[in-house]
């Protein structure tokens, strides 16, 4: 069995187990964010995919209706107002990505890969940094259980060009190690995240 085969294998089982066992989380979440802010708590937006192709993304709202028309648009502030109490929770648990589950199960995105971007941004790539569409996006990345939003764009990007060099399942399952790590102790893994940015 290649690598290839094997992380899809890996992607579907836990995509799969995790859709299921997430799903009363989701339904109960999806609940309190409509009764807290009006529109539909699950929340879609077109992402760029492996080779550049575009998805549709899934994931609980955090934000107001129409968020990305108001304030800084596309771009998460420090103690945003857009931001609803309920969605505070959800990103700061990483909650709100589990919807992202979907995605891993329809074979857009994988379980650990560089996170999913919108079209604005890969606009503004350079050659090299289109390196970074060369494998799916996913739940967690290298650049997530290293500084994540704590860095600039362009070191993110050039932790997920390691990545994308260096990729192996047992990097995967270091990677996953360590985000399981990082969630236990409540420090949400995409706090702020342009590039995972979601109402």
């Amino acid at each position: 069995m290649t690598d290839a085969v094997a992380k899809r294998a890996i992607d579907l089982v836990l995509g799969t187990i995790g859709t299921v066992l997430g799903a009363p989380i989701v339904a109960l979440a999806a609940v309190l964010i409509r009764l807290e802010s009006p529109g539909h708590p699950i929340y879609r937006q077109t992402r760029v995919g492996k080779d550049g192709r575009p998805f549709q993304i899934y994931k609980l709202r955090t934000m107001v209706r129409g968020a990305e028309f108001t304030g800084a648009g596309l771009a998460i502030q420090e103690g945003d107002d857009r931001i609803t109490r309920m969605g505070r929770l959800l990103r700061r648990t990483s909650l709100d990505e589990l919807p992202n589950l979907w995605n891993v199960v329809r074979g857009e995105m994988s379980i650990v890969g560089p996170r999913p971007t919108v079209q604005v941004q890969v606009d503004q790539y350079t050659e090299r940094q289109r390196g970074r569409l060369a494998v799916k996006p996913g739940l967690t990345g290298w650049a997530q259980i290293n500084g994540r939003t704590a860095l600039p764009w362009s070191e993110r990007i050039e932790l997920d060009l390691w990545y994308v060099e260096h990729q192996s399942l047992a990097l995967d399952l270091r990677i996953l190690s360590r985000t399981w790590r990082l969630v236990v102790k409540g420090d949400g893994l995409y706090k702020g995240e342009t590039g995972g940015w979601g109402r």
